[in-house]
């Protein structure tokens, strides 16, 4: 008999650790997003890691902004930002405060609230479709900026909070190159994610864009 996941509620201390311990080690766990129409959790299949002033892939190499001022702040918060003018995408603060890092939730198995998710991903094809994807993981949540700066390890009633699940075991996680990270930030092999699940994405390499003559 397959104990089920673990609801108990992930620490603050989980976080404050370097973003590469804290990633892999996202993978199984659960996050949970409490909506008025009830909850809806994603167990975590893949994760990419983003150091700060060090890591050219990330939003806080060229330093602090009010865009990525969360990352700077306190482990254990939501880091939402909007790209493309038209998706948000939802990152993990980790590591001790003023020191930016974080880790941005990449795709997750819908494992409760699968009907609510459906209302907002009503162009996914299958279940495994519905999270896969940083873009399609926030919109099945329900999550954008208003989310930003929330406290994922704050206590009582959140909306948005990460709970133990179940860990993957070490031989499941698999590591690569960051998707669509350009120059070099994009030889780290800072994507983690479960080996053979079929929600985790397509792999893509950074793409330059040809500008408009």
């Amino acid at each position: 008999m397959i104990a089920p996941p673990d609801r108990t509620p992930l620490p603050r201390e989980f976080f404050d650790r370097p973003v590469l311990e804290v990633a892999p080690d996202l993978l199984g766990r659960v996050l949970v997003r409490t909506t008025p129409d009830g909850p809806i959790a994603v167990r975590l299949t893949e994760v990419e890691a983003y150091e700060g002033p060090g890591d050219p892939g990330s939003h806080a190499y060229r330093g602090r902004t009010p865009r990525n001022d969360v990352m700077f702040g306190p482990p254990g918060h939501v880091y939402v930002y909007f790209t493309y003018g038209m998706w948000f995408c939802m990152n993990l603060v980790c590591g001790p405060e003023g020191r930016a890092s974080a880790v941005l939730l990449r795709a997750g198995e819908v494992v409760e609230g699968v009907e609510l998710a459906r209302k907002r991903r009503i162009s996914a094809r299958t279940e495994h479709e519905l999270a896969k994807g940083p873009a399609r993981l926030a919109t099945a949540l329900d999550v954008d900026r208003e989310l930003n700066g929330t406290d994922a390890c704050a206590p009582g009633d959140t909306p948005l909070r990460i709970v133990t699940g179940a860990p993957v075991s070490a031989g499941q996680v698999l590591n690569g190159p960051r998707t669509g990270v350009a120059g070099d930030g994009g030889v780290h092999p800072w994507r983690f994610w479960v080996g053979d699940d079929p929600t985790v994405s397509p792999y893509r390499a950074h793409v330059p864009r040809r500008r408009r003559s």
